[in-house]
């Protein structure tokens, strides 16, 4: 039975679509045509995810952020196992920003589903979203999602350009497609003819794009699954690779910003006199916040070490904003008081918890705290922005060139299709550079600048103190046992705040309401079986940002709920990976992970 809690999940997670309506949405692939891309000097484009150069090169356009993950080599290891390249030829070049290459994975998996709901309603709702995302959605690296999200899309480009260069050639030799078979970048007949995909693709492109093409099977790989050489290793190696901080376009000039001690302030008035005065500086200007950041003074001179030390000359009066008087303390007070008279969102429900809890045999209750936390990438938060003749370029590490462009023309009161973004290698990004605030506010600098190129770099104590941070949460677990030590009745209600409003309302202006899926997760979508349980959360608002985080909401809800698990096993006098056996009977696939971590840990 579909419960109605699941449809007005579904419901609101797809209701996109249902408004945009079906003849709207067009049925558009996500292989498309080779249109959106550049082609170089002697490059043939296939189709909008590779093109082949005359000297048998491949390149693979990526569409993901590298940020140490491996998703380059991966993807392309994908793409290039069904197009039977070879792997030493192949390239990569970062896509363009266009609709086919939009992150549809991460949003059907936020929906809200647990693991035993109907496999109809969460098939139907994740279709629905991800045709509504093709259209409207993000060009995004995030959630885990990279190889989920284009698996098939590439492995689909890969084997539609090999049955085009199959096809160029059996036109080129005038005998049948069936005859001729694709190997390590050359196409080979059977009476000895042989031509590399280079030869063949200018031909190639010419051809009819081909119907339905089969993949490969699992035993035929060749790549996939295989060990490769990451393809940007080399470049880590010997210190040629670029990431978003080693951006150096000529005539570069660098900025400092006084951003306000308290996360969300901004500028009230400010006295930069004695710091123009001083060595190289060029420019000193205040800075709004933007998109949920922090608002400040930045100081723009020639050298990075100018810009800092005349920016520490700049005396500012601060509006501290919302967050003024907040503390670690009074979040986690506020956190654990609402919990005493919390119901929260339901986000799974079976059976009569508290009638289950008043017959249990024994009963046990814990509470569970998780600070905020900083995504603490390596790289420091850094963009490089030059705006001049009414167009910007932007370099930096982002996980969102799309919302990248977005913010840096929203800040330079341009189109979208002014701005370029360059997108470098990232020095992590865990989720921080999902956000834009910094792309707005090197833009906002750069404007200052004269049409010369600005360099904004903050600082790793700034990094730490303008985070959008993992929220803090706090949990309250009750459990019955029966008196064989069974798992009877399960509640878990947990308070914190909720990221995605926040997300829809400083990156597009969207007012953000409803249940949040992550706040959640790790707690609620398990495939743990207990006859009566309730798993809610209790949204609490607070004036400090919050953000994705590594894992979201398992990074906190997920050890929470294991811990409790063990906590009830030992109630139960019961060793903690049996008790929890008992509860993935009707979840083999879970079993199985469990088993095998036992055995590896030799336990």
């Amino acid at each position: 039975m579909v419960k109605r809690r699941t449809v007005l999940l579904g419901g609101a997670a797809t209701a996109g679509a249902l408004v945009i309506g079906w003849g709207v949405v067009p049925p558009r692939q996500r292989l498309h045509t080779a249109q959106p891309l550049p082609q170089g000097t002697g490059q043939v484009a296939l189709n909008g995810w590779l093109k082949v150069a005359a000297d048998n090169t491949v390149t693979v356009m990526m569409a993901k952020s590298e940020m140490g993950q491996g998703a380059h080599t991966g993807l392309a290891a994908i793409l290039a196992e069904e197009l039977d390249a070879d792997w030493a030829q192949v390239r990569l070049e970062m896509a363009p920003i266009d609709d086919i290459y939009n992150n549809l994975a991460t949003v059907v998996d936020g929906l809200p589903f647990h693991p035993d709901n109907d496999g109809s309603i969460k098939a139907v709702a994740g279709w629905l979203t991800a045709k509504t995302m093709r259209e409207v959605g993000v060009m995004m690296t995030g959630g885990s999602s990279s190889i989920k999200d284009l698996w098939r899309p590439m492995r689909e480009a890969g084997a539609h350009a090999r049955a085009m260069l199959i096809n160029a050639a059996a036109v080129q030799w005038k005998v049948q497609a069936a005859e001729c078979k694709a190997n390590a970048g050359v196409v080979e007949h059977a009476a000895g003819q042989r031509a590399t995909f280079g030869e063949l693709a200018a031909l190639a492109a010419q051809q009819p794009p081909p119907g339905k093409v089969p993949l490969k099977a699992p035993a035929e790989f060749k790549l996939i699954g295989k060990p490769l050489t990451r393809i940007e290793a080399p470049s880590k190696l010997d210190g040629s690779a670029v990431f978003g901080i080693d951006a150096h376009p000529p005539g570069l000039l660098y900025a400092s910003v006084v951003m306000c001690p308290t996360r969300g302030g901004k500028v009230v008035q400010f006295d930069g006199a004695a710091a123009q005065k001083m060595p190289g500086v060029k420019q000193v200007l205040a800075v709004a916040p933007y998109h949920g950041g922090t608002g400040g003074v930045a100081v723009i001179a020639d050298t990075p070490w100018h810009a800092k030390k005349a920016a520490a000359a700049v005396t500012v009066q601060w509006d501290h904003g919302p967050a003024a008087t907040l503390s670690s303390a009074a979040v986690m007070t506020q956190l654990t008081q609402s919990l005493d008279h919390a119901q929260g969102f339901g986000y799974h429900s079976v059976g009569d918890v508290d009638q289950a809890l008043q017959g249990a045999a024994t009963t046990l209750t814990a509470d569970y705290r998780a600070p905020y936390l900083a995504h603490a990438t390596m790289e420091p938060i850094n963009c490089t922005v030059q705006f001049r003749d009414g167009a910007a370029s932007v370099w930096t590490s982002t996980q969102v060139p799309g919302l990248a462009r977005m913010a840096a023309a929203k800040a330079l009161g341009i189109d979208d299709t002014k701005v370029t973004v360059h997108q470098l290698l990232l020095g992590g990004g865990f989720g921080r550079r999902l956000e834009v605030d910094y792309v707005a506010q090197a833009a906002a600098i750069a404007k200052a600048a004269g049409g010369a190129p600005v360099q904004t770099l903050w600082s790793r104590e700034q990094d730490m103190q303008h985070d959008f941070y993992r929220p803090a949460c706090v949990a309250r677990f009750k459990a019955g046992l029966d008196a064989q030590g069974q798992l009877v009745a399960w509640h878990n209600v947990s308070a914190g705040q909720a990221i995605v409003p926040q997300v829809l309302s400083r990156t597009f202006g969207l007012p953000g309401a409803g249940p949040d899926k992550t706040a959640s997760e790790g707690a609620f979508d398990q495939p743990y079986e207990w006859p009566h349980a309730r798993i809610a959360h209790e949204i609490i608002d607070l004036p400090l940002p919050v953000g994705f985080w590594r894992s979201v909401g398992h990074s906190h809800q997920a050890f929470f709920k294991e811990s409790f698990v063990d906590e009830a096993a030992h109630a139960a006098k019961k060793d903690p990976v049996a008790f929890r056996a008992t509860l993935l009977q009707k979840h083999p696939r879970h079993l199985k992970v469990l088993q095998k971590a036992a055995d590896l840990a030799g336990w």
